[in-house]
């Protein structure tokens, strides 16, 4: 079929900027493999290519390196300098930028007036470009200088590139070695022709790729100048596509590396979904940072992307042993973080995601094979304890191995309904010289309630804001994530804190559960027996994990061991606006605070510390989380 012959005047129309029109040529399914151009950087597949190339009896115009690489594989080559009459200069900057080849490239087929200029300046029809580009952002990656990283801006390979996209109706264009078995497969189909829709195919992959090199240059000279352009591009390549997004109905849904860069972490087993993967995502940036903060194998345990829990590798206790129910297994600090983690808020982490800042060892795996968990990163593992946990969940059960030296980008970007939003990644890490400034009368935060408040302040920097987090003892033990007021985080997180300190209550440890109950149900029973507000319908089922009634645990009986929690920190993620999350705190033993300080009632703030005998750090740092 043959394509209308238009003229449009260039410049400014009615309707805004004129566009040009289509050019009369002739479109066919199948076109001949006749004559290639060939110039690769990457050298990889080339001499299968070649070979093929050759068997076909393709004419090969190639450069330097490639053309005597192709002749040493059987191949008629002609250098582009012997083509065009024109040698390469300026280093090489110059070599394919000659209307012989460009003509070559955008001549429209069955177009007479190309046709005829073509043989007038001896242009010869390319059918075939393999083309790939200089190593841009690894020479960038490297450290390369300015003119180090200004040489290795390909110039001549994106134009040949673009102009045979362009002409997809008659070329076919190849940018990867990864692309070289489809083509060949291509050919032997079509008996040595490639088909409109296989030309379109590598035509958008091309662009695809042309625009992700431009996007590289221009993000890295961006960071170069004294004014950056205020087109911000940044490119993606699809990794992996998802089941779905956030919900079944959200279709398609994919995995994007920012193209040039691996992805931060690589599958080992099983089939991470779009929610897991944000959770793995953040839980990893939370213990990779708690680790560095604190010098100790850091563990999180998140749901929906704020942590239920999260801890440091500081020995268990006998009795917490037995409340956690992990009396007889081997312990090591790897282990006793994710412990720790995980019992923060059991309820909650039902089906986690986990993060483990160090090496993955058995004991930890034997922990995690217990556990019901949809899956953990880590930055490895051992043998045998990857096996076992390969083997959760019929196979299912997904392991990341994590990167611990991945280069993250300075800038972030998102959409949310049709808007792009921009900014500085949060890089900010909270360490012990975030909390010198200690306001209040108590001046001492001894060593121990350093370690807590710097674990409370990483774990909410990660949580949905408003955000307030309780830690003791090397482990957060209540979370308050993504309420409207912060004295609403504070009482949420209370009720946590309250549930964890419950469960070391005689009553409670002694409760005696029928043979045959699972682990999982006996955790959730005993925070209903602590709540206490159970509806008949709900107690009567409840009352079935046990041979006989459990005898209830008084309003009384738990005010009375709460009195007894003390020595716990609270961090928010922003300052307190009022006293009154300050007079609920002190219910809950706390004696330590960090916030970042700022409010109006700042004073108003200091002197309730000072009433409850809490010493308080202005960190300054304000870690909201959105």
């Amino acid at each position: 079929k043959r394509a209308p012959s238009l003229l449009v005047d260039e410049g400014f129309s009615a309707m805004g900027p004129a566009t040009l029109a289509s050019v009369s040529a002739e479109v066919v399914d199948k076109v001949e493999i006749k004559t290639a151009l060939v110039s690769v950087f990457d050298k990889a597949g080339l001499e299968d290519l070649g070979k093929f190339l050759a068997s076909k009896g393709v004419h090969i115009l190639s450069t330097g390196g490639t053309a005597a690489k192709l002749r040493d594989l059987g191949c008629t080559v002609q250098d582009v300098a012997d083509y065009t009459g024109s040698p390469e200069i300026l280093d090489g900057r110059v070599k394919t930028l000659h209307p012989k080849v460009h003509g070559g490239l955008l001549a429209a087929r069955g177009n007479a007036g190309h046709e005829a200029e073509m043989e007038k300046h001896g242009i010869r029809k390319i059918d075939l470009v393999v083309v790939n580009l200089y190593p841009f952002q690894e020479a960038v990656a490297k450290g390369g200088d300015f003119a180090t990283c200004i040489e290795n801006i390909d110039i001549g390979g994106p134009a040949m590139i673009r102009a045979s996209a362009k002409n997809n109706a008659a070329v076919t264009i190849l940018t990867s070695p990864s692309q070289y078995a489809k083509f060949t497969q291509e050919l032997s189909d079509n008996n040595g022709c490639t088909t409109f829709n296989f030309r379109k195919n590598m035509a958008a992959a091309a662009y695809s790729l042309t625009s992700a090199y431009d996007s590289a240059v221009s993000g890295w000279l961006a960071g170069e100048v004294t004014e950056p352009p205020a087109k911000k591009t940044v490119a993606f390549e699809l990794e992996m596509p998802l089941k779905y997004g956030c919900n079944p109905h959200q279709l398609p849904a994919g995995l994007c590396a920012v193209a040039g860069k691996k992805l931060p972490f690589e599958v080992v087993n099983g089939t991470p979904g779009y929610i897991n993967l944000l959770d793995a995502i953040n839980a990893w940036q939370l213990v990779h940072e708690l680790s560095q903060a604190t010098g100790l194998p850091a563990a999180a345990s998140f749901k929906h992307v704020s942590p239920a829990g999260a801890a440091i590798g500081v020995p268990l206790s006998d009795e917490e042993r037995i409340v956690y129910e992990v009396k007889d297994k081997e312990m090591t600090a790897t282990a006793a973080a994710y412990v720790r983690a995980r019992n923060a808020d059991p309820m909650c982490s039902f089906g986690d995601f986990v993060a483990i800042s160090h090496e993955v060892d058995m004991a930890t795996a034997m922990i995690l094979k217990i556990e019901v968990s949809d899956g953990i990163i880590a930055p490895s593992f051992v043998p045998e304890a990857l096996e076992v946990l390969k083997a959760k969940k019929g196979g299912k059960f997904i392991v990341l191995k994590a990167d611990p030296n991945f280069q993250y980008s300075d800038l972030e970007y998102r959409m949310v309904g049709g808007v792009g939003f921009m900014q500085k990644r949060n890089d900010a890490l909270f360490d012990a010289s975030k909390l010198t400034e200690v306001v209040t009368s108590l001046k001492t935060l001894p060593d121990k309630a350093q370690k807590d408040l710097i674990l409370a302040s990483i774990a909410i920097k990660y949580t949905q804001s408003n955000s307030v987090g309780y830690s003791k003892d090397g482990m957060m033990i209540g979370v308050g994530a993504g309420q409207q007021s912060r004295v609403d985080c504070v009482k949420l997180a209370g009720r946590k804190v309250a549930t964890w300190w419950l469960r070391f209550h005689p009553k409670v440890k002694g409760l005696k559960f029928k043979d045959g109950v699972k682990r999982q149900d006996r955790v959730n029973a005993r925070v209903r027996y602590i709540e206490g507000d159970m509806e008949e319908a709900e107690k009567t089922e409840w009352l079935k994990n046990f041979d006989a009634p459990p005898e209830a645990l008084t309003t009384e009986e738990k005010s009375a061991f709460l009195k007894g929690l003390d020595g716990v920190a609270i961090s928010s993620d922003a300052f307190f606006p009022f006293r009154d999350s300050i007079d609920h705190a002190t219910r809950l033993g706390v004696k330590y605070v960090a916030q970042p300080g700022g409010s109006v009632a700042d004073a108003e703030v200091i002197e309730a510390c000072n009433t409850y005998s809490m010493a308080m750090a202005f960190t300054k740092l304000r870690l909201f989380h959105h």
